[in-house]
């Protein structure tokens, strides 16, 4: 009897499937950047995605009355708004309230660009936002006619909502640390010469050998010093295919035993694994920068000392004409106008998005550098022993034989891999389940580490193995089994699965 498991899905051009496990990394286009260099101009440094969020819908509610009495919107629409005792205050009060209380973070995050002598997008905002606060307040205690409560309000409520937008795309992509971090066991079985001890990975240390039980994930870098298993390194490798580990094979921390167990003598811990090199790479694209957010920070610092001499001479030429209202009013306008809507908002949030699109699909960019050149890519040459895979093995073919039905062979089979927590077991058993088959009971249920997996099913002794397996039972493959596996199967990478029952 045979199963055929392939140990990848199946790829279709054009397709792209990716597993949770499964990482690619997109090569450095230029010399990669230190995360802290980039984190030390992070114009959102110290906020909270729930903060913008809060701010954003609290400012959205004070807004809408703002807009809805503001005399200028009332004639645009034609309507008039109901009055009441102080009605006429009412964009004054919430407009202000708008301005303190949504606009502040604005405000702080242009004095730390200004502390560093480098004006910035949060420096525009915060120029617009405060010379229409300034001269609408000053409207109000009629110094002159220019009421743009309307205009701060939703102004700064419209900056809020993209900026919270551009946080929770951050977040999410900040996420794939989290998911990484995840790999690793809480604990790990350090053996001592007292017997099996159960510790925090912090206490462990180089030399220190560790138990790795069946489907328990390994705890530190290390070398096997006794034991047989199969370990799933998809989260290394991307192959979904068990690798055969026993003493003097290294294993790396985050990945898999099954079949077996293993005693392993930790090499790194900590920061020095494998696993925590890739979370920097992680951590270092999410600091960085494309060019394309460069030349907006640039063109921000530009614009803004464009706007402040413009802003100047604007009023300086009406206040020489003798008008002092139109000065204050034109200026105001000037101001107001180059804050960059746009600008601040486009840019940040596409390449955030599109990082944040790329880690929830297993894609981790090491440079957003590389992913803003990636558009003049013409080839894309992957570098792989295999097909490209979605991380986990999938049944795909079945074919019996000497007799048998392919509903018998699979019903054996998963009787006897139900009890197994070996990545293949569970693919056969997954895919028994989607063809509908019911598996039979089976007892006495033994794992045979490197060869396979042993069961009693309805008085019956039955064998699920590999090549190896059928060496040791001395069975020989039937000539039109042995003939398709040569030739492998054209979709993904077989893995021949033989029975043996005996009565």
């Amino acid at each position: 009897m045979h199963l055929q498991v392939e140990a990848d899905a199946d790829m279709n051009p054009g397709q792209t499937h990716h597993h949770a496990e499964h990482t690619m990394h997109v090569a450095h286009a230029v010399p990669p950047k230190t995360a802290a260099a980039h984190m030390g101009h992070d114009r959102h440094a110290g906020h909270s995605v729930a903060m913008f969020r809060d701010k954003f819908w609290l400012t959205l509610i004070l807004t809408l009355p703002v807009v809805a009495w503001s005399e200028e919107v009332q004639h645009w629409f034609g309507y008039t708004a109901p009055t009441f005792p102080a009605s006429q205050y009412i964009p004054a009060f919430l407009g202000t309230i708008v301005f303190l209380y949504g606009g502040s973070v604005f405000i702080h995050g242009a004095w730390g660009e200004l502390a560093d002598r480098r004006p910035g997008m949060m420096t525009l905002i915060s120029l617009g936002i405060v010379v229409a606060f300034t001269a609408s307040l000053a409207a109000t205690f009629g110094f002159f006619e220019i009421d743009v409560w309307w205009e701060v309000a939703t102004l700064i409520t419209i900056m809020l909502l993209g900026h919270w937008l551009e946080m929770k795309a951050i977040a999410q992509a900040r996420g794939a640390l989290d998911a990484l971090a995840a790999l690793l066991p809480d604990s790990a079985e350090r053996i001592t010469e007292s017997g099996v001890e159960k510790v925090p990975l912090a206490e462990l240390r180089v030399g220190d050998v560790v138990l790795v039980r069946p489907g328990a994930r390994v705890p530190a870098d290390g070398k096997v010093i006794e034991g047989t298993a199969e370990v799933d390194e998809s989260l290394i490798t991307g192959e979904s295919r068990g690798i055969s580990k026993g003493p003097g094979t290294t294993v790396v921390a985050g990945t898999v035993a099954a079949g077996g167990s293993l005693r392993v003598r930790v090499s790194a811990v900590g920061e020095e694994t494998a696993l925590s090199g890739i979370m920097r790479l992680v951590a270092a694209a999410q600091a960085s920068g494309s060019r394309a957010q460069a030349l907006a920070d640039r063109a921000a610092a530009l614009l803004f000392y464009v706007a402040l001499a413009s802003g100047v001479l604007t009023f300086g030429y009406w206040r020489l004409a003798g008008d002092s209202a139109h000065a204050v009013t034109r200026t105001a306008t000037v101001l107001i106008i180059a804050c960059p809507h746009a600008l601040g908002l486009a840019i940040p949030l596409v390449i955030a998005i599109s990082t944040s699109l790329g880690a929830q699909n297993g894609l981790l960019v090491k440079d957003r550098l590389a992913l803003e050149r990636a558009r003049d890519l013409d080839v894309v040459i992957f570098d792989k022993t295999g097909t490209l895979t979605r991380g986990a093995p999938t049944l795909s073919a079945v074919a019996a034989v000497s007799g048998a039905s392919e509903e018998e062979v699979l019903k054996l089979a998963a009787s006897v891999e139900a009890d197994s927590e070996h990545p293949l077991a569970k693919a056969i058993v997954r895919g028994v389940n989607r063809r509908g088959a019911n598996p039979l009971q089976g007892r006495n249920f033994e794992a045979m580490p490197g060869s396979g997996a042993h069961a009693n099913v309805n008085g019956q002794s039955v064998f699920v193995g590999g090549p190896h397996l059928l060496s040791e039972l001395k069975v020989v493959l039937p000539s039109e089994l042995e003939k398709q596996q040569r030739s492998g199967h054209p979709r993904g990478r077989p893995c021949f699965m033989s029975l043996r029952t005996d009565g």
